[in-house]
């Protein structure tokens, strides 16, 4: 009796987690959009709109294209990054579904720099990936600042701040229980609808639960895609990491296609990929697939 009431609380708890998972979502989704109207849009930003990373509600679907290549751009949107991996665990039968809510938010600091702020807030469902178990909820949420100036120099732009990663998890085995701090930055060039450039932040901890092991990794995503003129992207990118603490490499490989469309008045894009482990720590995963809808919110011009 005792242990199916003991089942039952920790149900409850599960339950209450998904719960609370996508109140966040919502409350993402409903901050975000309010954002966007009040946004004000300065003289500078609609002066360079078509050289630079800002812009005004007055996009064109290419411009709007382009921007969703450029981590940086002074463009609200609310990515859900849906994540499928396949072939993990002891037995090479462990399966994982994760979900990245990841709004992007820019904040004009002077008519020549702004702030974009980033965070990655992850929702995790995973079995066999440890023995036989299953494990669901928050994992560590990551947030990203990138201090950016407005005007592309030939083509090129680039941001640089702090990233933080803060001990969210909701089960022990699906986060690291420790505060990070680390640099992050990023460098990118536009044109002629080609996109490449490169993504990277360390991560190391320095709070947290001593009883767990200390976080030192880094972070690598070098990025490739090409726009077409109907608004379709093909892009290639690994989103890389070393542990340090293990001197191990984990390497995907993503194959992607987006497609940018307009639901009434509402810009969102459509992506869909593969994507393939070329390196691999012990009981990592084979491959897997992604599905991304990203909600765009053009600030006023």
């Amino acid at each position: 009796m005792k242990t199916r009431h003991r089942s039952a609380l920790t149900a409850l708890q599960r339950d209450r987690q998904s719960v609370l998972a996508l109140a966040l979502v919502g409350a993402l989704a409903f901050t975000t959009a309010k954002l966007s109207a009040q946004e004000p849009t300065t003289a500078a930003q609609s002066a360079t709109a078509p050289t630079n990373a800002g812009g005004g509600g007055g996009d064109s679907e290419a411009e709007l294209a382009k921007k969703l290549q450029n981590p940086i751009a002074s463009l609200i949107s609310v990515p859900l990054q849906n994540n499928f991996d396949f072939g993990a665990g002891p037995h090479s039968d462990g399966f994982q579904y994760l979900v990245r809510v990841q709004p992007v938010i820019p904040v004009a600091l002077s008519e020549d720099w702004n702030l974009i702020s980033r965070t990655i807030i992850p929702v995790v469902y995973q079995q066999n990936y440890y023995g036989t178990s299953t494990q669901s909820g928050l994992s560590d949420t990551i947030q990203n600042l990138f201090f950016s100036p407005k005007a592309f120099f030939h083509g090129w732009t680039w941001g640089a701040g702090p990233v933080f990663q803060f001990p969210t998890a909701t089960e022990s085995l699906l986060g690291s229980e420790k505060w990070c701090l680390g640099p992050t930055a990023v460098v990118l060039k536009q044109a002629h609808g080609f996109t490449y450039g490169m993504l990277m932040n360390q991560l190391t901890s320095f709070a947290g639960n001593d009883s767990r092991q200390d976080v030192n990794y880094i972070f690598l995503q070098p990025f490739f895609s090409y726009t077409t003129k109907t608004h379709t992207t093909f892009s290639v990118n690994s989103e890389s990491t070393y542990n340090w603490n293990a001197s191990e490499w984990t390497v995907p490989l993503n194959f992607m296609v987006q497609q940018l469309v307009k639901i009434g008045k509402q810009p969102i894009a459509f992506q869909a990929g593969y994507r393939y482990y070329a390196q691999r720590p012990i009981y990592g995963p084979d491959w897997g697939l992604r599905f991304t809808i990203t909600f765009l919110f053009p600030t006023k011009g």
